[in-house]
């Protein structure tokens, strides 16, 4: 092949936007998504990686008779691994790939592992050819398929998916014999179906009729005209009387000229260049050379009077053929280059022959767009008149492309702040100056607090939503010459130059938490999200920009340690806790296989006779070295580790254990409640770990509570309802806790099959004085009351508390005015001293 023709690469004609789902997407959502995007694929993307894609073509694979079929998820049906290519490659070996493979779409990559940056399907390296000219020399009769599949109208649609699956075909033709018609059904059909989750009709419902035909003898350019102009992909081939013979596909046609495309255009590529080198004036050639070549080319004589273009001309610039013989290439111009530049050329074309070199150029619409010109001087001798010939190709989106590329690699690409390597180069640059002028820098290290808990509940793309937001309002507060950028996640730094004295860091660090404090709006939910802000002073904490950023980091967690929404200055003793930490991470993972966790338990009281009618399981860490640690210490950290599911999973079968032990012994009769964290619902199986429990130990579900949050259920309604249903299908029941503290709604009370609802200890703290809290306990209860919901209120430790919710009739309290949590051992002695009568337990477990 030439080398004009191995200019052309992938990068050249493959499509940027890429339509991307989760596995987790069922094949409803996807085939209405690629029914709007009007395109045969969706790629299947997980942590960060595309693992498959599902296509048209792979609708032939579902079980069209499963009532489920339209929640069922992409994943079970997409094609994996996906098959990549390399944005340099020539489209000359895709098209090989193409034959050899049998693939018709390939994820695009910049090279290895990388992020794809686009698809390409066998339809665009033909289309981007202009290959029109090649059916006209081929009739349909040589292209069709004959042995397509044909069946009566009152099947299920079901069956017409069967068929084409085991007949490998992409449409199955429909007799309707009661109105003597014929339909078709693709796959294009069966995706449509499934996005508009009907599939209760008969297959003669969705079948295309009255099915539109051409003759065996047609040509398959006049076929590919129809197809195009009718905007379908499939024509019936009907013989000469009349009789149906098969079907011809639009992938038959492209099928047709792939492999003839590479061919013929490498044979005149190759006569070309030739050509051109040798400088032989030979018409039929040069025709052939201007017809096929996907480059603009243009020949002008010596007056600089445009002679011929070819059909690649007319597509890059939208002028034809007619609108520019007998022009000059000056009609052309974009104006951005001045005489200078065009004298300069000419000379070299003059002196060299050749000329190349990248040049503005403006297409009819008026747009201005960059190509790489090729200019070449043809004489046969010295006598003859010059010709000239114009080779170009846009080169627009590459540059554009190139651009972006290096944006990249100092940008952050969801916010555009600097990213680490900019951050990096400016913070050098930064030292050297304070250390020549003896002037002191700032490193600030910024982090969002419980920004996991907006992922984790709202989703990623409303994280992401909420990153640029709050990158936009730190860098209102940003000075001249101060560099704002964004690390990755959630983490920001700082960098301030000429620092005068340390109030001003104290100050901006402020104006960067004030910058936060009203909530930000993300879809039709408000977000209220704070920072945590440590720093870092050179040269007093540092030398060098590791140490600072080291130290800076170490001030952040300080200011997540006190509390949250604050800053603090890098003191040498936070070294000390910073080690700390990493030893409690450390620890952490290990204390599941040490059993170093344990339960205590806390009663559950009835407000008016006082008597125990249930209790709450604790969880309680205590480390041989560090001693007991706090739950709100490493409950947070268990949920940034990854290890909160393995906990609650410890948990219920602790509480399940116990339920059993003090059941065998006659000690407790009582229901047990456990928490569990809202990581639980998007990251485990919660009912199937519950019902694993209850077989293991043989309890009855409802001797156990499962406690949760208002977290667990924010991102999907639907998801958790389906949750807690499975939950009470086992027996279990369910509470609300911390109700009032969160997210609260009333509608999600009378959607979800909750049981109890806890009242908060903060509300409860501070009843009957402050009347603030004290309505706001009140609506609880006549709220539960009118839903009849049981109430639990937590953090009753005051008799004047006690009495208030005798007044609300408030019937099960929870707090150390009964009893503080207590260690088993510690709980069955209560239970001794406040046993009403002999206990009947019935052992038999009902759902399990």
């Amino acid at each position: 092949m030439t080398q004009t023709s191995k200019k052309l690469r992938v990068e050249d004609v493959m499509s940027t936007d890429l339509l991307v789902c989760s596995p987790e997407q069922t094949l409803s959502e996807c085939a209405c998504r690629m029914r709007k995007e009007n395109v045969s694929s969706i790629f299947v993307k997980q942590d960060g990686r595309i693992i498959g894609v599902w296509t048209e073509g792979d609708c032939t694979k579902v079980d069209f008779s499963d009532p489920d079929v339209f929640l069922q998820s992409v994943e079970q049906y997409m094609t994996s691994p996906v098959k990549t290519i390399l944005q340099s490659t020539q489209l000359s070996e895709v098209t090989v790939l193409f034959h050899n493979s049998g693939f018709r779409h390939l994820l695009v990559t910049k090279g290895g592992d990388e992020e794809p940056v686009g698809v390409i399907s066998l339809s665009d390296v033909v289309r981007s050819q202009g290959l029109e000219h090649y059916l006209h020399f081929k009739t349909i009769e040589s292209s069709y398929v004959a042995e397509v599949p044909i069946t009566q109208g009152d099947i299920s649609v079901a069956r017409i998916s069967e068929i084409m699956r085991q007949r490998r075909s992409n449409c199955v033709l429909i007799d309707n014999a009661e109105i003597g018609q014929t339909g078709i059904i693709t796959e294009r059909d069966l995706l449509t179906i499934l996005s508009r989750k009907q599939v209760d009709k008969p297959a003669w419902h969705y079948a295309s009729w009255p099915l539109l035909t051409v003759h065996y003898t047609t040509s398959l350019f006049k076929a590919y005209q129809i197809l195009k102009l009718k905007q379908i992909r499939h024509l019936i081939v009907e013989g000469d009387n009349g009789e149906i013979l098969g079907v011809l596909a639009l992938r038959n046609i492209l099928s047709e000229i792939e492999s003839a495309y590479m061919q013929e255009l490498e044979t005149v590529l190759y006569q070309r260049d030739r050509a051109l080198k040798k400088s032989q004036k030979n018409l039929y050639l040069a025709e052939q050379i201007i017809n096929a070549s996907p480059d603009g080319i243009m020949i002008t004589d010596s007056r600089n009077t445009i002679l011929q273009v070819n059909p690649a001309f007319t597509q890059l610039t939208g002028f034809g053929e007619q609108e520019v013989l007998g022009q000059k290439p000056s009609m052309l111009s974009s104006g951005r280059h001045d005489k200078h530049f065009y004298d300069k050329m000419w000379a070299h074309l003059r002196n060299k022959g050749v000329w190349q070199g990248e040049i503005y150029n403006r297409k009819r619409n008026g747009e201005i767009f960059l190509e790489w010109l090729t200019i070449i001087c043809i004489r046969e001798s010295d006598e003859e008149e010059a010709l000239y010939a114009a080779i170009f190709s846009d080169i627009t989106e590459r540059k554009r492309n190139e651009k972006r590329i290096k944006t990249l690699a100092y940008f952050d690409e969801l916010t555009h702040l600097p990213n680490r390597r900019l951050f990096n180069d400016r913070l050098e640059m930064a030292l050297a100056t304070a250390h020549r002028d003896n002037s002191k820098i700032a490193v600030m290290f910024l982090d969002l607090d419980h920004f996991k808990q907006v992922n984790d509940t709202l989703g990623h793309s409303a994280g992401d939503e909420l990153l640029k937001q709050v990158a936009k309002r730190l860098q209102n507060c940003m000075h001249e010459g101060d560099t704002l950028a964004r690390l990755g996640g959630d983490e920001f730094t700082l960098l301030l130059t000429e620092i005068d004295e340390v109030k001003n860091i104290h100050r901006c660090a402020a104006s960067l938490i004030e910058a936060l404090r009203d909530p930000i709006q993300i879809g039709n939910t408000e977000i209220v999200i704070t920072t945590s802000i440590g720093g870092a002073i050179y040269p007093d904490d540092g030398q060098n920009a590791e140490t600072l950023l080291k130290h800076a980091d170490i001030a952040m967690y300080r200011s997540k340690e006190i509390g949250r929404n604050s800053f603090q200055l890098y003191k040498p003793a936070m070294n000390a806790r910073s080690l700390e930490r990493m030893a409690i991470e450390n620890k952490l993972k290990q204390a599941l296989k040490k059993n170093e966790f344990s339960l205590y338990y806390q009663p559950k009281i009835d407000s008016f006779t006082h008597q125990i009618v249930g209790a709450e399981a604790l969880l309680r860490w205590h480390d041989s070295e560090l001693g007991f640690i706090s739950p709100a210490n490493f409950i947070p950290l268990a949920e940034e580790l990854g290890l909160i599911v393995d906990i609650d999973i410890w948990v219920i079968n602790a509480v399940c254990k116990q339920i059993q032990l003090w059941h065998k012994k006659g000690i407790f009769d009582k229901r047990i409640s456990a928490n569990v964290s809202a990581l639980h619902f998007t990251q485990g199986n919660l009912a199937q770990t519950v019902k694993n429990a209850l077989n293991i130990w043989q309890i009855d579900g409802r001797y156990l509570e499962i406690e949760i949050t208002e977290s667990s259920f924010i991102r999907s309604l639907e998801d958790a309802k389906k949750v807690l249903k499975a939950l009470k299908k086992l027996g279990v029941s369910l509470s609300l806790d911390d109700f009032g503290t969160g997210y609260s709604a009333l509608s999600y009370l009378a959607r979800l099959p909750i049981d109890t609802l806890k009242i908060d200890a903060s509300f409860v703290a501070k009843v009957p004085d402050e009347y603030g809290n004290s309505q706001i306990v009140k609506a609880i209860v006549a709220m539960a009351h009118s839903l009849e919901l049981n109430l639990v209120a937590e953090g009753v430790e005051q008799a004047h508390q006690l009495a208030f919710l005798q007044e609300l009739d408030c019937q099960a309290i929870q707090g150390y005015f009964f009893s503080k949590p207590l260690s088993a051992e510690q709980f069955e002695l209560f239970c001794e001293a406040h046993r009403p009568a002999k206990l009947q337990i019935d052992l038999a477990p009902s759902n399990s």
